[in-house]
């Protein structure tokens, strides 16, 4: 059934929504499972209602930034696989990649998660590079927070592999549990207004409706580390202030879940 925009925004400016859910309420389920990959060094499948993505880390060993000789580093790529929607096609990241990409990656670098100084191995010589890989499986609505999620995750589930002392090469069969230096754990949620209401975690039709949108992501003491708006509507200093509020709270709650789903699995 083809909902269109006009009903959305209708129903949206008298707080309803057509799944019946509140505004500020996610879809069930959510789900976290973790090492779901053995080639990667961390991994995790999310799923929040229909929508499900993968995040694969891997880890290698590299020279140093020149400006940065001290420090490892992080990359994020995403990649929009033409079987999780009709609307992707195979080739090169665009758009919705690329800021898919830059969301999640802008939550962890800016909330400085990683200690990228304990990344290094020896300064100016070699140091720990570390890869998110996102995957979408099925695009429903949301892929912002389902991704950045997953990436979160996957970074708590990683392990260093081993590495020989005497030649330097990297065994990727062989873990040494140890953890990644996370110092902080990002977590994002995108706040969207249509017609003048706020919601969060849109399905596929919502996303179709809306006029603007915030991504905010913060750590677990409520820091925000990094803001993204899209959409083509301008957004208030007072809308602003109550979406980065709405994005506060929502995210104590998916911090919640994702801790709960962690420890059920430890």
């Amino acid at each position: 059934m083809i909902i269109n925009k006009e009903t959305i925004s209708q129903l949206a400016s008298q707080g309803k929504r057509l799944d019946g859910r509140g505004l500020l309420d996610y879809r069930d389920p959510i789900k976290v499972d973790l090492n779901i990959s053995w080639t990667a060094e961390g991994s995790a499948k999310v799923q929040i209602g229909n929508t499900v993505v993968m995040a694969g880390v891997k880890m290698a060993i590299e020279k140093p930034y020149n400006d940065t000789p001290d420090e490892g580093g992080i990359s994020v790529n995403a990649e929009l696989l033409p079987l999780s929607s009709p609307e992707y096609e195979p080739g090169p990241p665009g758009i919705k990649a690329v800021e898919l990409a830059r969301v999640t990656d802008r939550g962890i670098r800016e909330s400085k998660a990683i200690d990228v100084k304990k990344l290094c191995i020896t300064p100016g010589e070699k140091a720990w590079f570390v890869t998110i890989d996102l995957i979408t499986i099925n695009d429903s609505g949301n892929l912002f927070d389902a991704c950045a999620l997953a990436a979160l995750a996957a970074l708590k589930s990683a392990q260093f592999p081993k590495v020989d002392p005497a030649t330097g090469a990297i065994d990727y069969h062989t873990k040494t549990g140890e953890k990644l230096p996370l110092l902080k754990e990002p977590v994002v949620v995108t706040v969207y207004k249509i017609n003048g209401s706020f919601m969060v975690d849109p399905n596929h039709e919502e996303e179709g409706a809306y006029d603007a949108r915030l991504s905010v992501a913060s750590d677990e003491r409520g820091i925000i580390s990094a803001l993204q708006k899209g959409g083509a509507e301008p957004l208030s200093l007072e809308e602003i202030s109550q979406m980065v509020d709405i994005a506060l709270d929502k995210a104590k709650f998916l911090r919640k879940v994702l801790n709960s789903e962690l420890n059920m699995r430890d």
